[in-house]
């Protein structure tokens, strides 16, 4: 039937109307790296030019984007991140085989209920609580939205549940979501005017942004 929307949709329609506890968007940080080019791991850096670490940062972007539940993925020096109690702490035991592993554990441990997720990696610190509220408005299980910045993909990243399990199935090696993306019709959320996507290869890096890997 034309118009029709999809099942996942309707089911989550259905529980939010009879007051179920669907949850609009849940939030994920990707912070397991071990950072090598940069020189230690990602999640134990300092912001450029302030007093929290990044991981620190990212998850406060996601807490005050309105994000809940907030998962993130520790792996490299896991041990040595300060406690973090907004967040349910994943540790990816598999972390040195890359990226997508760490997309997959961070998917399978959120909650059932969740429709939809803002992925966000640790080091993108000039990405904005006010980005995440525009990628996430009104997701579903059928979205699928990436941030832009002049034009292209970069973060955060959503993805409704409907996609999990296809970008989970092609998140191998150092790659996230990004080989799922581009085979799909991704809608892309302008974000030039609210954040900076630039991610922090090196430290004090002046590097554009890259395309989204997770």
């Amino acid at each position: 039937m034309a118009g029709r929307r999809p099942r996942a949709d309707r089911l989550w329609a259905r529980r939010r109307h009879r007051g179920g506890c669907a949850v609009s968007a849940a939030g994920l940080l990707l912070a397991a790296g071990a950072g090598r080019r940069y020189g230690m791991p990602k999640a134990l850096a300092p912001v450029p030019g302030g007093g929290e670490l990044l991981v620190q940062r990212a998850l406060r972007t996601l807490c005050e984007g309105g994000c809940d539940p907030v998962v993130v993925v520790l792996g490299a020096g896991a041990q040595d991140v300060p406690p973090l109690p907004d967040a349910r702490v994943v540790v990816n035991e598999d972390w040195a085989t890359g990226l997508g592993s760490s997309l997959r554990a961070g998917l399978d441990a959120l909650p059932e209920e969740v429709a939809a997720v803002v992925v966000l990696l640790v080091d993108t610190p000039g990405i904005t609580p006010q980005a995440v509220r525009r990628i996430a408005a009104g997701a579903r299980p059928s979205t699928l939205r990436v941030a832009t910045y002049g034009g292209e993909g970069g973060h955060p990243v959503l993805l409704g549940r409907e996609h999990w399990d296809g970008a989970a199935r092609l998140a191998v090696g150092d790659v996230g979501a990004r080989p799922y993306l581009v085979s799909q019709l991704v809608e892309e959320v302008p974000c030039d005017d609210i954040a900076d996507g630039t991610d922090l290869d090196l430290p004090e890096t002046d590097s554009a942004p890259r395309a989204p890997d997770a």
